[in-house]
């Protein structure tokens, strides 16, 4: 009884779920037999379209249970607004080497400089190359920590924090913890470190305040620092809010170009007075 390898081929790849391979079959077949090509050229180019469907299917679920509040890539970034950041680091960043070595990085400086963006950029180089992340605040953070302690899913919700390839938290020190979600936070830097697991931290306070993040205690505040920046890349921005250039722009900032006055009973210093 002979085998019929055409039926065979359709239904092997239907059994294996590969789905655009199977669409694209009958075409690629075609262009093979017309352009002659060897059996590893048609099988390579079979597979082609199948691994990157297979390679954009794992970035869709990365991003789906990310928690990226938005996309934002390098790109995006306006390099010349924030000249003490050095472009070439944060492009070696978007690698993902740093993952591998299990290093932190950590975005200082004050509000509106751009922390957020890089954090967010640096996520997505993660996703896309098929690493699960989890992004959050760390307000949000420690909220859903304590909510997990109470209902006894602590160990769960310590798990779903210590595996994704690379943990993002957010405003670390925008406001202040108490004792308990302090520890918490603590907590989750010490598995990570275990692990040799790869967090990003934005904060608007220098490592010296960090005893003020970590509900006025020193001794932690030490420890977690200790922990974070034994294998860091520390980058500290040093310029103006994007938001507070927007504002100036438009005038609604003080510092900025102020819309003419009204000139009714009020001398205009540009004109000249009239002759007497």
């Amino acid at each position: 009884m002979s085998v019929n390898y055409e039926q065979l081929a359709i239904d092997g790849l239907d059994l294996i779920g590969a789905t655009t391979a199977h669409a694209q079959l009958d075409q690629i077949a075609q262009q093979a037999a017309a352009a002659g090509w060897s059996y590893s050229h048609f099988l390579g180019r079979l597979l082609e379209p199948e691994l990157a469907a297979r390679r954009q299917r794992v970035i869709d679920i990365c991003l789906q249970f990310s928690g990226l509040p938005w996309m934002k890539r390098i790109r995006d970034f306006d390099f010349s607004f924030q000249p003490s950041i050095d472009r070439t680091l944060i492009e070696e960043l978007a690698t993902g080497r740093y993952m591998s070595e299990g290093r932190n990085v950590i975005f200082q400086g004050p509000p509106g400089v751009g922390k957020t963006h890089l954090a967010i950029a640096l996520g997505l180089a993660c996703s896309e190359a098929g690493h699960r992340l989890l992004f959050l605040t760390a307000l949000d953070l420690v909220r859903r920590m304590k909510l997990a302690f109470a209902q006894n899913r602590m160990p769960h919700y310590m798990k779903m924090l210590t595996t994704p390839k690379l943990l993002i938290v957010d405003e670390v020190g925008y406001l202040g913890l108490d004792t308990q979600q302090a520890s918490l936070l603590f907590q989750v830097i010490c598995v990570r470190y275990e692990k040799q697991l790869s967090t990003i931290i934005t904060s608007n306070k220098a490592f010296s305040e960090w005893g003020q993040v970590f509900a006025g205690d020193p001794i932690m505040a030490s420890a977690a620092l200790d922990r974070l920046l034994h294998r860091a890349t520390v980058i500290n921005i040093k310029g103006d809010s994007y938001r507070m250039r927007e504002k100036r722009q438009a005038g609604l900032f003080p510092g900025a170009v102020a819309l003419d006055p009204p000139t009714k009973g009020i001398p205009n210093p540009k004109t000249k007075p009239p002759r007497k």
